[in-house]
């Protein structure tokens, strides 16, 4: 996952954005009920590793999703894990995945009672309760001045979601919400968007494999 938009205030259902960019030859599931032992748990499930970069607990209106950061370290354990441990156990999903060992993150989680984003930076883990409004992650990290977020946030506070990601085409430039980039003779691209509309007990998941096309926007609703 490389961008995510939140807008949450008290009482109303939460709003999520969520662009995954991702080597093209890395395959996916589109949201589902994947997991047996999560079967209220809807998401992507990535075919390589079994977990997800975005989730939602349709019965607690609770979405976590996983964001690379530009810090890298190699051979280290998936981080699809991360969505499902944060919507199972809240905060206390650090008690439940051995995170230390991972490449850095940004983890969010966003429910009825607000979000909340982790950042491990292969040093320290800390934790961010972000007031109400709307809030942009990126690899840069949260609100941050980075060419994409400085682009693009007060597009988010002012204009339809799905307009401002089919705006502009694929691209390499730097700060492009949407992406398409030559990496050592792989794709790396934007292969996934999701809307995500929330509440305890109703989930409504818009997704599209290439959102910056409007028209290929699908809708589905759980239960």
């Amino acid at each position: 996952m490389c961008t995510v938009v939140t807008r949450w205030s008290p009482g109303r259902p939460v709003h999520v954005l969520a662009i995954r960019d991702e080597f093209v030859s890395r395959d996916f599931d589109p949201p589902g009920t994947w997991w047996p032992s999560a079967p209220g748990v809807v998401g992507g499930r990535d075919q390589r590793a079994g977990g997800s970069w975005c989730v939602t607990d349709v019965e607690s209106g609770v979405t976590a999703l996983v964001l690379n950061r530009r810090q890298r370290q190699t051979g280290t354990p998936s981080r699809g894990v991360l969505p499902l441990a944060a919507v199972a156990a809240g905060a206390g999903w650090t008690e439940r995945v051995p995170y230390s060992g991972m490449a850095s993150f940004n983890l969010v989680l966003a429910g009825p009672d607000g979000v909340a984003a982790w950042t491990w930076d292969t040093e320290r883990l800390h934790r961010t309760d972000l007031p109400a409004g709307i809030h942009v992650f990126t690899s840069s990290g949260i609100d941050t001045d980075d060419e994409k977020t400085t682009a693009f946030a007060p597009r988010f506070a002012e204009e339809d979601w799905l307009d401002v990601v089919g705006s502009r085409e694929p691209s390499d430039e730097i700060g492009a919400l949407v992406v398409r980039h030559q990496v050592e003779g792989e794709v790396y691209a934007t292969v996934f968007g999701q809307l995500i509309t929330a509440s305890p007990g109703a989930l409504t998941v818009l997704h599209s494999r290439t959102p910056w096309q409007r028209k290929t926007w699908t809708e589905q609703r759980w239960p």
